[in-house]
């Protein structure tokens, strides 16, 4: 028997990972979502109205709870934890890229999507940023600033996530190690200036 509309979004969301998990983004639907979770589907669409905003809060809690996780962590393990993070998530068969990815292809043709998927990208930007801020005094190039450091290490996970989708034997464990190696390396080079 379902139960009556006192479910709220976070449990709708934990109901709808699971069946990501186990059925695929190719076979998720509101339905599965709904007898997962013991309510009718109305009560899904009371929540979320489509299938696409169910998914795009998929992707928002995912970001957000990885970023709360690694926020937690002391000061100099922040980088090594942000890289295990986006490391945990990256492979031929992940789950969160596949969703990701389809949910921006279909942004292409709903801009309200797109500036949902836009704003993400941009908290995930701001958390980098903040998370080199407590790592790095001033840039270790000059000229580049901090905010754009965080941009562009969201924009070389994505590109990770996007070849490991596509290349079976892509070498996951060894381009992360070498990013960790990348970074740790300014940030010595920044301590020895200092």
């Amino acid at each position: 028997m379902a139960k009556p509309n006192v479910i709220n979004k976070e449990e709708l969301i934990k109901s709808a990972k699971e069946c990501l998990v186990n059925n695929g983004i190719e076979k998720f639907t509101l339905r599965s979502v709904a007898d997962v979770a013991g309510v009718t589907q109305g009560t899904i669409y009371y929540h979320f109205g489509t299938k696409e905003q169910l998914l795009l809060d998929i992707v928002e809690d995912i970001c957000k709870n990885s970023w709360q996780e690694i926020s937690q962590q002391s000061h100099p393990y922040i980088l090594s934890q942000t890289i295990e993070s986006a490391k945990n998530r990256c492979s031929y068969d992940s789950s969160f890229h596949k969703l990701f990815l389809t949910l921006i292809v279909s942004s292409f043709n709903n801009e309200k999507m797109r500036d949902q998927l836009g704003e993400i990208s941009q908290s995930e930007n701001n958390a980098l940023t903040n998370n080199l801020l407590n790592l790095w005094s001033k840039s270790p190039i000059d000229g580049v600033s901090i905010e754009t450091w965080g941009i562009l290490i969201n924009a070389i996970v994505d590109g990770i996530a996007l070849q490991a989708l596509v290349q079976k034997d892509f070498p996951v464990d060894k381009t992360y190690e070498e990013l960790e190696l990348l970074f740790k390396g300014l940030t010595h080079l920044l301590n020895r200036e200092a």
